[in-house]
């Protein structure tokens, strides 16, 4: 029997939603796995498949061609991509980050131009703050833009950027002023097919093999000046810290969907699977090890939820955040790993959606800011 998880109240009335989001994950992302890992990046034809049934962009409002929803909506799709199996697809980078910038620092005029297509799929979004040399210090990082007339130049090179290979726009975090420290960050839009910008190799990762996460280089590129986001330069590091909140919470969404998803599995094959005469599941060391995982999961689902509900109302701060990425990423890399384990041999086997999800949950625990930094974050309120 599936983990039963008691409906909250920001998801109750999203089941025709959900529906739509289950099917479309089944049907487009769960058959494509192996492929997709073997190539390294998903179909371009996704995402305007994606746009088409009306799953991009869903809490952009309707004036700038979104779906008019709210995190709610975003956050139900993402669980179903997590429950499908897929860590390809970027699309949580694409709608639930990279739109939200632009919906909150672009010009009018840019809005208008770009968030249309980030919800036909003709746009793909992507961020890019990681330098070879930079992590979770974001200060340190060496990409410039220049202001030269009614233009900026920029010259650097990003790492780790999810969407990297089919990226049509993407949000890059600059400095403007070199000697300012956090004041001298400021992020500027940039489309793909301007001079200068050149995509790197797709970079070979231990999971999440089917995410076109790629090398970016930005050699003299040229991008009017009306692509800074925000009204002047030196706001990019309190506009990413006003973001990633939401960035850290889809990452705690996936993270407690993905757990829940490991155990349906783990509780279905240990059920069917014999030892010794009769099913794994009634021997006392796994149902009590489920029994644990089954509790992690019903925790972590419902301090994820309250995290939901205060973003909902504008309430959730960055401390909360930061709370909800560590916890839930922490507490699905225990689970899937103990759930890993009853499979036995078999869950060393990559055909086995138990073992791409050990490989895939690990990197949680270091995207969107370290572990580390969410309790260095946390401690600054204690």
């Amino acid at each position: 029997m599936p983990l039963q998880i008691q409906k909250s109240s920001w998801s109750a009335d999203l089941d025709d939603f959900r529906e739509l989001a289950r099917t479309f994950c089944q049907k487009e992302l769960t058959p494509n796995q192996e492929r997709w890992a073997h190539e390294k990046q998903v179909d371009r034809a996704l995402w305007t498949k994606a746009g088409e049934v009306g799953l991009l962009a869903l809490s952009i409002p309707e004036e700038y061609g979104g779906g008019g929803g709210t995190f709610a909506h975003e956050a139900v799709l993402y669980e179903e991509q997590a429950r499908s199996g897929d860590g390809a697809w970027g699309v949580s980078v694409h709608s639930g980050i990279v739109a939200h910038y632009l919906l909150h620092y672009a010009t009018e005029e840019k809005k208008k131009e770009w968030l249309p297509k980030f919800a036909s799929g003709e746009f793909v979004g992507a961020v890019a703050m990681t330098e070879p040399g930079t992590g979770s210090d974001l200060q340190s990082i060496k990409t410039r833009a220049v202001r030269q007339g009614d233009e900026y130049v920029i010259n650097g090179a990003k790492t780790f950027i999810t969407n990297g290979v089919h990226a049509d726009l993407v949000v890059v975090a600059v400095k403007t002023d070199p000697d300012a420290g956090a004041q001298g960050v400021s992020l500027i839009a940039v489309e793909t097919s301007t001079p200068g910008f050149r995509r790197g190799r797709v970079l070979d990762k231990v999971g999440l093999k089917g995410q076109d996460t790629a090398e970016l280089f930005f050699d003299d590129v040229r991008v009017p000046a009306a692509n800074l986001l925000g009204e002047q330069e030196g706001q990019g590091f309190i506009q990413l810290m006003q973001q990633l909140p939401q960035e850290r919470l889809i990452i705690a969404v996936t993270a407690v969907a993905g757990m829940e998803a490991a155990i349906d599995q783990t509780i279905a094959y240990t059920k069917d699977r014999t030892a010794f005469g009769k099913p794994i599941f009634n021997f006392q060391n796994t149902k009590f090890k489920l029994a644990e995982a089954a509790t992690e999961a019903a925790v972590s689902r419902a301090f994820l939820d309250q995290c939901i509900e205060r973003h909902l109302r504008g309430e959730l701060d960055v401390q909360g955040a930061a709370m909800a990425k560590w916890w839930t990423t922490d507490r699905v890399n225990k689970v899937v790993d103990e759930c890993l384990q009853l499979f036995g041999g078999y869950g060393y086997m990559t055909e086995y959606p138990i073992a791409r999800a050990w490989a895939d949950i690990r990197i949680s625990r270091i995207f969107g800011g370290t572990n580390e930094i969410m309790k260095e974050i946390i401690s600054r309120t204690l």
